[in-house]
C-alpha cells in the first residue's frame, strides 16, 4: 500500500524547502533504496515546472573506490561534478545507506585525502549557496541500516522520521511555517547576543558571537530540521566540550568525543572509540581544526 507520507515528503521538499519555479534546474542526487522517494521527488518536480536531472548511485561503491583506488584516483575530481553545481538552481539530497559501517576499516589517511580533494567543489556549492544563487535540502530516507543504528524496527524508525518531519499532519507544508513563524522569536533574541557560554557534564565552552549573524533553521535546508545556530567568531572559542551522542562521518563512529578549544584551535582531541579517525579529521587541513558553526 502506498505510504501517503512519502507524497507529503516529496511535495514539501519541492514546494516548501526548494520552492521550485517554472524552468529551474533541479538534481536529485541518492542511492537506488531510496527509489520511492526519488521517484515521488522527480513527480513533484516536474509538476512545479522544473528541468530535473538525477545523480543516483548504487550499493558498495564507496567501498571499491576506497578499496581500489590509487593515489592519484583518491584526489581526481570530476569535471562534470564541477559543471552541475555551476549550472543546477536546486540540489535535492536523500541520504540513504544499506550499510552505515561500510567504511568503518578504509585508512582515514585514505578518506582524508579523497575529502581535500572535494574542497573546491564544496566551495562552488557553498559559495553559490551564500548569493542565493543554488538552493539544497537534504532529507532522510528512512531504511533499514539506519532503524538497526536506532535499534528500531523498519516501521518504528519510519514513524520517528517520519513524525519528526510532521509529514502525519494534514497540512505539512503549514505546520513547517508555523515552527518558522516560532524559532524566528528565538533568532531574533540571540541576534543580540555577544557572546555565548555553553556549560554542561564535561562542557564549559565561551565564544564570542559579535557581528555573526543567527539563522533560523526551518526546514528549507536540512529536513527534518528545528534549530538556530551561528558560527563564532574563530578565535574566540575556548574551553572544552564532550558530546554525549556518537558522531557518525563516512561509516566511521566516534563515541565520547571530547574537544578541548584554545584561541578558537582543538588543542586535544579525545574519544572513547574512533579516536585515530577523530585526530585524523581535525587534522585534515588548517581550517578543520576550527569550529565552523
Amino acid at each position: 500500500m502506498k505510504d501517503l507520507r512519502i507524497e507529503k515528503l516529496a511535495r514539501l521538499l519541492c514546494r516548501y524547502s526548494l520552492k521550485l519555479k517554472p524552468r529551474d534546474v533541479v538534481a536529485i542526487t541518492s542511492d537506488t533504496i531510496a527509489a520511492p522517494l526519488i521517484r515521488a521527488c522527480y513527480r513533484e518536480a516536474l509538476r512545479c515546472g522544473a528541468f530535473v536531472t538525477t545523480d543516483l548511485r548504487i550499493e558498495a561503491l564507496d567501498e571499491i573506490f576506497y578499496a581500489e583506488a590509487n593515489a592519484e584516483q583518491l584526489r581526481w575530481v570530476s569535471p562534470f561534478a564541477k559543471y552541475k553545481l555551476q549550472k543546477i538552481d536546486a540540489s535535492l539530497g536523500i541520504w540513504a545507506d544499506e550499510n552505515t559501517k561500510a567504511l568503518t576499516n578504509v585508512d582515514p589517511k585514505r578518506l582524508a585525502a579523497a575529502s581535500a580533494a572535494r574542497k573546491p567543489l564544496n566551495k562552488i556549492f557553498m559559495d553559490r549557496s551564500a548569493r542565493g544563487a543554488l538552493r539544497w535540502v537534504g532529507t532522510q530516507w528512512p531504511c533499514q541500516a539506519s532503524a538497526q543504528d536506532a535499534e528500531m524496527s523498519l516501521e518504528e524508525y519510519e514513524d520517528f522520521v517520519y513524525g519528526a518531519g510532521h509529514l502525519d499532519d494534514p497540512d505539512p507544508i503549514r505546520t513547517w511555517e508555523r515552527i518558522s513563524k516560532s524559532q524566528q522569536a528565538l533568532t531574533d533574541f540571540l541576534n543580540q547576543a555577544r557572546e555565548v557560554r555553553i556549560v554542561a557534564d564535561g562542557t564549559d565552552l565561551r565564544y564570542s558571537c559579535k557581528g555573526r549573524r543567527w539563522i533560523n533553521c526551518d526546514g528549507h535546508y536540512n529536513f527534518p530540521d528545528g534549530e538556530v545556530f551561528t558560527g563564532p567568531v574563530e578565535s574566540s572559542v575556548t574551553g572544552t566540550i564532550s558530546f554525549s551522542f556518537p558522531a557518525v562521518h563516512h561509516g566511521r563512529e566516534v563515541e565520547g568525543a571530547r574537544l578541548t578549544f584554545e584561541a578558537g584551535k582543538v588543542v586535544k582531541a579525545e574519544a572513547r572509540k574512533g579516536e585515530e579517525f577523530l585526530r585524523a579529521m581535525v587534522a585534515m587541513d588548517r581550517g578543520s581544526c576550527y569550529l565552523g558553526e
